[in-house]
């Protein structure tokens, strides 16, 4: 009867392990999209002082202009919980600001604008940020995953309800390209 009852025990304790461990993966990953959406924000905050100095130098391109200010807006009260919608939003305005900074190759004032160099070095160090956030919420999320997925884990994760999230990944056409090299 003893014997029975260590058993009970000890699967209960797993149990328990099992399901804090569940837990923690889940505010790991809530933790890292926290993060991308930190950081997204602070890009969105730069892209207003990016358009308007680039405004000054390129009149004509009044389109890319109202497009980046309609995104940004679209950004900015985009819902941090919906990452999906948030991820297509954003890779968006990724491509818009890379369509802003190859008009700007086309004025050599522009380029030398110190206000130009510092928004963009700025938009750069923003960028890699991002990318570290991304993956480490990818790497959250895979975690959790694996743990939802794998026996007898997973077993636990349907009893109590959770589930599989949705991994962050690049949107926006231009970053999925590979550049093309050809030797003549």
């Amino acid at each position: 009867m003893t014997g029975i009852v260590a058993v009970l025990v000890i699967l209960l304790l797993y149990g328990v392990s099992l399901y804090n461990r569940l837990v923690s993966l889940r505010q790991s990953a809530k933790e890292g999209w926290s993060g991308i959406d930190v950081q997204l924000k602070r890009r969105s905050n730069l892209v207003p002082n990016l358009v308007e100095t680039v405004k000054g130098y390129a009149t004509h391109e009044k389109q890319l202009f109202e497009e980046v200010t309609e995104l940004r807006a679209k950004t900015s009260a985009a819902s941090s919980t919906n990452a999906d919608g948030r991820q297509e939003l954003e890779g968006q305005l990724s491509t818009a600001l890379m369509r802003i900074f190859a008009v700007s190759e086309a004025y050599p004032e522009l380029q030398a604008d110190k206000t130009f160099i510092e928004l963009q070095k700025s938009l750069s160090e923003l960028e890699n940020q991002i990318q570290m956030a991304r993956r480490y919420y990818n790497g959250t999320v895979r975690e959790l995953n694996t743990t939802v997925q794998s026996f007898p884990s997973n077993i636990v994760a349907n009893t109590f309800g959770f589930a599989e999230d949705n991994y962050y990944e690049v949107e926006h056409v231009v970053e999925r390209q590979v550049p093309g090299v050809k030797f003549d």
